[in-house]
């Protein structure tokens, strides 16, 4: 496993992240699972309060916490589930994250959580607000360190500006380079980390009928399909290779891979051995498909 500093934190964590989101509700199972990724190299685990009511966080907490000074929790907040359980709404408001915060620590079973993210934003937050709690969080030694989960750059940018966040959790794959043109350089220069989730685009590129895909048509989801494919290998699947390109910008702290069964596990873990993609196989995938732009939230 290889492990990088994520941003300006003192949070060294491993460049493939276990997303705890798709986990079932066999405890033993998911203790199972994440022993085998600890065993792996494994020590960054991502859930949220949102994740099954909060149960998803209750199963990891459980599980992780013989092992919690081995480990970096990240979980995340902002989304508030309405009474009825119909869906959920957002609320980014300083009250409402102090309260979910002591929440999540009792549901992790933790004195701490290491990275505490906004689970979303919008340019009609009350920023400062919201920063303020994040900040009173870590003074109060509840969170170490705090970062936002969003693909949106204009909030992107309003949150380097204006707070101290060490990484932003965003989509990135073949099929969405929109990273690339308005975030990365950005979060680069202000050494901020990147988490990137969805490398396999939901299974697209990997073993998914191909179907449109943001403003891909099913052709060109297709063609990028069939060239992971074509650079896989007895040494490298098509899961693995669509995590490598990934990993190789240089902004990126990790990759965030949704796993849930221990095959899932070892195809993630056995990507960090795999060979790197060339310079020649990297650019073989990015003239498959023309590159994508944020349209909107810019």
């Amino acid at each position: 496993m290889e492990y990088t500093t994520l941003g300006k934190s003192d949070l060294r964590i491993s460049r493939i992240a276990f997303g705890c989101m798709s986990l079932g509700s066999d405890q033993q199972q998911i203790e199972t699972i994440l022993q085998a990724a600890i065993d792996g190299g494994v020590n960054f685990f991502d859930t949220a309060d949102l994740y099954d009511k909060g149960l998803n966080e209750e199963r990891v907490g459980a599980a992780l916490k013989p092992k919690r000074k081995d480990v970096i929790i990240a979980s995340k907040v902002g989304n508030q589930w309405r009474p009825d359980g119909s869906g959920w709404d957002w609320n980014p408001s300083k009250a409402y994250i102090l309260a979910c915060a002591d929440k999540s620590l009792q549901r992790l079973q933790t004195d701490y959580i290491d990275l505490y993210q906004l689970h979303g934003g919008t340019m009609e937050d009350p920023m400062d607000e919201t920063i303020e709690a994040f900040e009173l969080l870590k003074q109060q030694g509840k969170i170490r360190w705090y970062g936002i989960s969003s693909i949106r750059p204009n909030v992107i940018r309003e949150y380097v500006k204006r707070s101290n966040i060490v990484s932003v959790m965003m989509q990135y794959s073949l099929l969405d380079r929109r990273p690339e043109e308005s975030c990365f350089d950005l979060l680069q220069q202000h050494n901020i980390g990147v988490l990137a989730r969805g490398s396999v685009a939901g299974g697209l590129l990997v073993n998914k009928p191909a179907k449109p895909y943001l403003n891909y048509s099913a052709e060109e989801v297709q063609k990028a399909a069939d060239a992971m494919a074509a650079l896989s290998s007895s040494q490298r699947s098509a899961a693995q290779t669509a995590m490598k390109f990934v990993l190789h910008h240089p902004a990126l702290s990790a990759a965030v891979v949704g796993i849930r069964t221990i095959a899932q596990l070892k195809d993630a873990l056995a990507a960090m051995k795999a060979n790197d993609l060339t310079t020649e196989e990297l650019n073989l995938l990015a003239s498959r498909i023309p590159a994508n732009y944020y349209e909107q939230h810019r």
